[in-house]
């Protein structure tokens, strides 16, 4: 569709603005309905499968979480050049098969391998949604928007646990040993969640496309001549080994520092091997943090003012190290919620998904858009009052999760996952907003990307992981869960620094933007 100006973009949002938001709420949804539901299936995938703990928290979290932050900063850059619903399409039709093809798997490796294509199909979603969002609701809105999509994480993570449930203790109840195609009830209910979304991206690619910087009144960037080729030298920045590539074609320095980095991660990662430690986990967060580095290495090249306003912002880089360990803990609570309910307090399957997601869906909604409301009020007369939505959900939600993780009857477990998941939920839309305002709008796609490295390396690949590695390790999945509070004086610490600090980063944007060449 032929790119479209947003109308009244400078004082309200129009009714197509908020037509695009619901569809793509319901592709958020389907995003983490795919993400979330093998949490449910985890118990029965552990045992067929023969897996450990820690094995359940790398599928979950690491073999999906990786790929998904390193192909996120390529996808964010095709997000930014080229059109943002078509490349929804790709992505959306990616990762539905993927979690279809989940269903066949027969061992640990086919199904990381699978969860390594979903990670790489849901890259596409949120950069190229934000950035839409972005050029469809003015400033003032951008949070409250941003809050009701980002909603779609814990509806979708609600709905995937009930219908989860539903499937495989009725499908196990059916067919006690194998139905059709010899599927048992998990590998039935990866596939009935995975078809559906085919049939969204149909739908997704009616959708037009908004006027880059339009509704702020910027002049539009130029249309990009190669959007594709663009991708292809992004992928050399952070995919290893291309890696390698993209570091000689910055010259002799630029491969030497690349090399170096790749020597000093291998090094750590074989001593965590030696120490005990599994190699699938810590050889992809080797990778992901080697080629993280390889990435901002190349972006400071080719892109002085993208990496100004991003990487070498110390407000942006806190805000999304203040997110992503919020969500440290939020995704592991998400994941062993339903095998803690299974497995400590001998819950049924349809009952603990019913629950759990309800109180997910419900709660996680209503923390994210009432903290987004309040993220933007706070902030029209405050340039950081959102920060202060971040810093509250960094302490609020941690004696209900302690409480939670240590309940001897479901009914407490399920109250005080309801409460601690309300306040979690409220930092997301405030972070996020934040960062899209610390960025012109051709960066919105990459802004993205980089935040989401936040929520994916630092907590969807860890998070859920060291909780079972913990778990494993002491025979208690309450430990596992009270372990990562730990990292809570890191998080608040975080969030006050970039508290301070975002009021003058933002003010000094293009000022910033144009040192570095940008025209403006």
């Amino acid at each position: 569709m032929a790119e479209t100006v947003p109308e009244r973009g400078d004082a309200q949002a129009s009714g197509y603005a908020w037509y695009v938001l619901g569809i793509l709420f319901l592709v958020y949804v389907l995003n983490f309905v795919d993400r979330q539901i093998i949490s449910i299936l985890a118990e029965d995938i552990k045992r067929d499968l023969h897996l450990a703990d820690e094995d359940l928290g790398f599928l979950y979290g690491t073999a999906f979480g990786v790929f998904y932050s390193l192909f996120g900063i390529p996808l964010g850059r095709l997000a930014d050049n080229w059109h943002r619903g078509r490349l929804m399409v790709i992505g959306l039709a990616l990762w539905s098969t993927m979690t279809a093809l989940s269903g066949l798997s027969r061992s640990g490796g086919h199904l990381a391998a699978a969860r390594i294509g979903v990670g790489i199909g849901e890259a596409t979603a949120s950069p190229s949604a934000y950035s839409l969002i972005s050029d469809w609701f003015p400033k003032r809105l951008r949070a409250t928007a941003l809050s009701i999509y980002s909603a779609g994480l814990y509806v979708g993570g609600g709905v995937s646990l009930f219908i989860g449930g539903l499937i495989v203790q009725n499908w196990n109840r059916a067919y006690p040993g194998g139905g059709p195609l010899g599927l048992v009830g998990w590998q039935a209910a990866f596939m009935a969640v995975g078809l559906p979304g085919l049939i969204v991206a149909l739908w997704i690619a009616t959708l037009k496309e908004p006027i880059r910087g339009a509704v702020e009144g910027l002049p539009p960037p130029p249309k990009h001549p190669a959007p594709f080729a663009e991708f292809g030298r992004e992928l050399v920045t952070i995919i290893p080994p291309l890696t390698l590539i993209g570091a000689a074609m910055g010259g002799a320095r630029a491969l030497a520092m690349n090399l170096l980095a790749a020597g000093i991660t291998v090094a750590v990662v074989l001593g965590l091997i030696g120490a005990g430690e599994p190699w699938p986990q810590w050889t992809a967060v080797g990778i992901g943090a080697y080629a993280v580095f390889s990435w901002g290495c190349a972006l400071r090249r080719r892109d002085a003012a993208t990496f100004a306003l991003i990487v070498a912002t110390p407000a942006f880089v806190l805000t999304v190290v203040a997110y992503g360990l919020n969500a440290f803990l939020a995704y592991a609570a998400s994941f062993w919620a339903a095998p803690y309910a299974l497995r400590v307090l001998h819950a049924a399957p349809a009952e603990a998904g019913f629950f759990i997601g309800a109180s997910g869906a419900l709660g996680g909604f209503l923390g994210v858009t009432l903290g987004g409301i309040v993220a933007d009020r706070l902030r029209r007369t405050n340039p950081a009052g959102r920060l202060i939505v971040v810093i509250f959900g960094a302490i609020a939600p941690l004696p209900f999760m302690a409480t939670a993780f240590t309940a001897s009857s479901t009914w407490l477990l399920y109250p005080m996952l309801f409460i601690g998941q309300v306040c979690a939920a409220t930092a997301l839309g405030a972070a996020a907003a934040t960062t899209q305002d610390l960025v012109l709008p051709r960066m919105r796609g990459t802004a993205t990307a980089t935040f989401f490295i936040g929520t994916t390396l630092l907590g969807l690949a860890l998070g859920p992981y060291l909780a079972g590695r913990v778990s494993s390790l002491s025979g208690s999945l309450s430990t596992g869960m009270l372990s990562l509070m730990l990292s809570a004086p890191i998080t608040i610490a975080a969030a006050i620094m970039a508290y301070r600090l975002v009021p003058r980063a933002e003010a000094t944007r293009e000022d910033r933007a144009r040192a570095v060449g940008e025209v403006i």
